[in-house]
């Protein structure tokens, strides 16, 4: 028979796995309490890596000053931002993981009347000041709107440039179809700002809303030219080519940011405004062809 079957046997055995009980119950809160604080710090890094675009490592430490973010984020941006702002939604989104970024984008004064008008969104990126003046002359954004990028114009043409278009006197020459911007969005006061710098005067066959469908008129061959943005020149490389321009000079577009004061998120809106001028964000920017304020 085992000495354990004794009744003194018995309690010290129960004692013992009483005490081993216990203290395994110490570590697991410990570990608990450590998973926790590691977990709200993980939470911080995240805030703070929303601008990766190096590499999840170097991103943490760089974005430090970025607000935490969740819940669903809408951004009012201009067309020509596309290609960069999906990227960088996709970048933010993975450093919040509770975020989700919706973008709206489309001509400044077209989105500056929508959220004048109601429109619920948490944050404009218009592609000039006095668009965004529109909407902070009418208490629409919080603080003052901060210049994150700036931008050019180039001639977007047929791959191969069948017209053979060298500059913006090009544009006017017999049997050239031009499409432009119209004069209310950005591209369209920029082409304006430029064409008179150069002496230029020219009826276009079309005029749109926004940079993208005056790229779309390229595309489709339905113009021989079209006075865009430099970015978005480089985004279509593909299908288009671009010529550049002294007078583009003469016409450079500041980019301002600003959270909007009805914003159903405010916080979320803080955040990535705040990311969208962190490091991260700006190396995504200036590979787009942007320029740095």
């Amino acid at each position: 028979m085992s000495t354990d079957s004794t009744p003194t046997a018995r309690t010290r055995r129960l004692a013992v796995v009483a005490a081993a009980a216990l203290a395994l119950s110490l570590g697991i809160t410990a570990c608990g309490s450590d998973g926790d604080t590691k977990s709200s710090g993980s939470g911080a890094a995240g805030s703070a890596s929303a601008g990766a675009t190096t590499g999840a490592g170097s991103s943490t430490a760089a974005s430090a000053d970025v607000p935490k973010a969740s819940g669903a984020i809408t951004v009012f941006a201009a067309a020509s931002l596309k290609e960069s702002f999906t990227e960088l939604g996709r970048k933010f989104e993975a450093a919040h993981p509770g975020a989700r970024v919706t973008f709206n984008f489309g001509g400044s004064s077209s989105l500056a009347t929508s959220i004048n008008s109601g429109a619920p969104a948490d944050v404009f990126a218009a592609a000039s000041p006095a668009t965004m003046k529109t909407v902070s002359d009418a208490g629409g954004a919080v603080g003052t709107p901060r210049t994150f990028v700036r931008n050019t114009l180039a001639i977007a043409v047929p791959k191969g440039n069948p017209k053979h278009v060298a500059g913006l006197k090009d544009l006017s020459a017999p049997g050239v179809k031009v499409a432009l911007c119209a004069k209310e969005v950005p591209c369209g006061a920029a082409a304006q700002t430029a064409l008179k710098a150069a002496g230029v005067e020219l009826t276009p066959v079309t005029l749109e809303q926004d940079v993208k469908g005056a790229l779309t008129k390229v595309e489709l061959g339905e113009v021989d030219a079209s006075l865009v943005y430099r970015t978005d020149v480089k985004a279509d490389a593909a299908k288009i080519d671009g010529v550049d321009f002294p007078e583009a000079a003469k016409a450079v577009n500041d980019y301002p940011i600003a959270a909007l004061a009805k914003a159903p998120n405010k916080d979320g809106a803080a955040a990535f405004v705040a990311y969208i001028g962190s490091a991260e964000a700006q190396q995504v920017l200036t590979a787009a062809g942007f320029q740095a304020p």
